[in-house]
């Protein structure tokens, strides 16, 4: 009797751990999560349509505010043209 409960709890215990589990999103449901304040939110894209994505980062010869210009390696306070090109200085 003992080995036959063992073999029914474990093959039990299998199967439960086999089954697949529904992802609740912590408790909201389907299609939806939990917001900041704790409340069930849906999952939306952001207002304003899609997301741009602007390629690439600083451009070489822009001056950027509080930084400066950038040569490509590190930023310059000034920069003067010199012999067809910039001179950073």
């Amino acid at each position: 009797m003992k080995k036959l409960l063992i073999v029914a709890f474990t093959s039990v215990a299998a199967l439960i751990a086999i089954a697949p589990t529904a992802d609740a999103a912590q408790g909201c449901g389907e299609g939806y999560h939990r917001g900041p304040n704790g409340y069930c939110r849906p999952n939306v894209p952001p207002r304003g349509g899609a997301v741009v994505v602007v390629p690439g980062g600083p451009r070489v010869g822009v001056y950027y505010h509080g930084r400066g210009y950038w040569d490509g390696h590190r930023y310059w306070v000034h920069r003067a043209p010199y012999r067809g090109g910039w001179r950073y200085y």
